[in-house]
């Protein structure tokens, strides 16, 4: 079991209150993400349920039993942080059974678990190395492998990925995610990074100043944001926020039309503008439109290569039926 349930929890520092109350269910075996953009609450409130920080008010519960006053070491949750914290003296083997031996557990059940836990991260031919001879995804592989051992109700990871480079937090994502399915433990994640959010979660929780703006699966905060800052978050790239006389026409303060929702004709578009910055990525272009006359800068993603460049003029078809409508607070208007 690994449910968890904060029921209105707040958190103060002194008199500044960066998290409101706030009410959250994460299901047992569920993947759920915390993301949003730098400041915005997710560590601190993933702090708040591994115990590293007290709440100011509310409850937290974990598999029913409330858990609000309990030390980490008591929540039956194992955390995976941003730096690897191994230890470089010890080897692999020794990194990962740590924990068992601090808590005296017999040694051929550590042997047992540090093994399986091998194995499962591929690390099999690793376990008599120390931290120095390994690569980043192979530490990050060990201090997960850490928090194995201890057969958790939930993992926690605080921007696990930060620290890599681009090839291997690819790798690394679809490792976790792989893991998840292997283990069917509740993970909760966070990080900043929406592409991350979107190809690993069960369940996205965005942030913004400690107030959770939307909650669900990635999909349904792709298709139907709840606002203009879910919109504006989720997608990459962002989806186009245009407001003036071009959303009064839809009766809204804003519309929104993500640049994959707008195709390139080669004449009588609805809009059309100038090429600034154009994206060749092969399989991709991103095209980055000014003087269209409409009240921003917008972006659109073409299939291929299509060969405008920079100053060329660009006409445009938005696809009416994925506009997106957003009244003058940015709520969504259906």
């Amino acid at each position: 079991m690994g449910q968890i349930q904060l029921k209105q929890v707040t958190k103060s520092f002194g008199d500044v209150q960066v998290i409101p109350p706030l009410d959250l269910t994460i299901q047992d075996g569920e993947f759920t993400v915390f993301v949003g953009p730098s400041g915005c609450g997710k560590s601190t409130l993933l702090r708040l349920i591994a115990g590293l920080e007290d709440i100011s008010s509310g409850h937290i519960e974990i598999d029913g039993k409330d858990a609000t006053d309990l030390v980490p070491a008591k929540r039956g949750l194992a955390m995976v942080f941003q730096s690897y914290a191994l230890y470089p003296h010890m080897s692999v083997r020794k990194n990962i059974a740590f924990p068992l031996r601090m808590a005296k557990m017999d040694p051929a059940e550590i042997d047992r678990r540090v093994n399986a836990a091998a194995e499962v991260l591929n690390l099999a031919a690793y376990i008599d190395r120390r931290p120095g001879q390994l690569s980043g995804g192979q530490r990050q592989r060990v201090a997960i492998g850490r928090a194995i051992v201890r057969e958790p109700s939930a993992f926690l990871f605080d921007e696990p990925l930060s620290n890599l480079d681009a090839a291997l937090r690819v790798g690394m994502r679809m490792e976790i995610s792989e893991l998840h399915k292997k283990l069917k433990t509740t993970m909760v994640y966070v990080t900043h990074d929406q592409v991350e959010a979107m190809t690993m979660a069960d369940k996205i929780v965005v942030l913004q100043a400690g107030v959770i703006e939307q909650v669900g699966s990635p999909l349904e905060l792709y298709r139907r944001p709840r606002n203009t800052f879910v919109a504006g978050f989720i997608g990459s790239p962002k989806m186009n926020l245009i407001s003036g006389e071009e959303a009064a026409k839809h009766d809204a303060a804003t519309i929104g039309i993500r640049p994959e929702h707008i195709d390139v004709v080669e004449s009588g578009g609805t809009w059309q503008g100038t090429v600034g910055v154009a994206e060749h990525l092969g399989s991709d272009t991103f095209f980055h439109i000014h003087n269209t006359g409409l009240t921003e800068m917008i972006t659109v993603r073409a299939i291929g290569d299509i060969n405008l460049t920079h100053g060329d003029t660009i006409h445009l078809n938005p696809r009416m039926n994925e506009l997106h409508r957003f009244d003058a607070q940015g709520l969504r208007i259906d």
